[in-house]
């Protein structure tokens, strides 16, 4: 499922038009990215968790020369999926 379908089904389920439904989502989206971007998590009770993931310098070679590289220390978004979500997954 793309967006498009996403806010077609939500729209159909809810009967707001879909315009009101990219406003939405485009809003809680923008929420989130901004929410990971200060490095704090978001919960959503049942479904998961957005986090933040700290990945430490390391060494490493590229596999088509061969030499070695450095690679920095940075930041990396997660999702933890809830116990609700992984129970109905499966």
């Amino acid at each position: 499922m793309n967006k498009a379908e996403l806010i077609k089904r939500v729209a159909r389920d809810t009967g707001l038009t879909k315009a009101d439904v990219l406003r939405v989502l485009d809003a809680v989206l923008a929420q989130v990215t901004r929410t990971l971007r200060r490095g704090d998590e978001v919960k959503l009770v049942d479904f998961g968790t957005f986090l933040v993931s700290h990945r430490r310098a390391r060494a490493a070679h590229n596999p088509y020369s061969g030499t070695a590289m450095k690679l920095p220390a940075r930041r990396w978004p997660r999702f933890s999926p809830g116990k609700r979500l992984k129970a109905l997954v499966r």
